[in-house]
């Protein structure tokens, strides 16, 4: 039997289902690397890697950081999260200007993804458990969640045609 707890379809569950989508997007970055995959592979999934991961530091910045913020009470563990992300959106903004053959592009997916793994980690033991904890309607806040992150999709398929 499964040791994973139930799903309550809460915010915290659609943040981390975001979490594990994009794991498996890295993962199958380093399956394209070690198979030395044509350039355009690897565009094609670092692309959507960062657009991915922009939607999901957007809408965790906009809505679901702030409400925990104000529910939990813990601006040092929020802070840290939040200068994470920018870390991340460098990396982002880095791997987004460059070349898939550019010397270093693999370095950075590479380096971004182990990054990311380490930003999750805390967000799952730290920050989802005290949103969890806390008197904040999280079923109310997934709803919130999933359609800002529907507007934005929407929006960065729009600027791509």
């Amino acid at each position: 039997m499964s040791k994973a707890p139930a799903k309550k379809h809460d915010a915290v569950d659609l943040l981390d289902a975001d979490h594990i989508a994009v794991k498996k997007l890295f993962t199958a970055y380093k399956k394209l690397c070690d198979g030395n995959a044509p350039a355009e592979d690897k565009r094609e999934v670092a692309d959507q890697i960062c657009q991915e991961l922009t939607v999901h530091a957007q809408i965790e910045e906009e809505i679901f950081y702030p409400q925990v913020r104000a529910a939990v009470n813990d601006d040092p563990l929020l802070d840290e999260a939040e200068v994470e992300h920018a870390t991340a959106k460098d990396l982002i903004a880095q791997i987004s200007g460059m070349d898939p053959e550019d010397d270093l592009y693999d370095a950075r997916v590479t380096v971004l993804g182990e990054y990311i793994d380490h930003h999750v980690k805390e967000e799952r033991e730290e920050i989802f458990p005290k949103a969890r904890k806390s008197e904040l309607d999280l079923v109310a806040l997934a709803e919130e969640l999933s359609q800002r992150k529907m507007e934005l999709m929407d929006e960065f398929k729009t600027a791509q045609v």
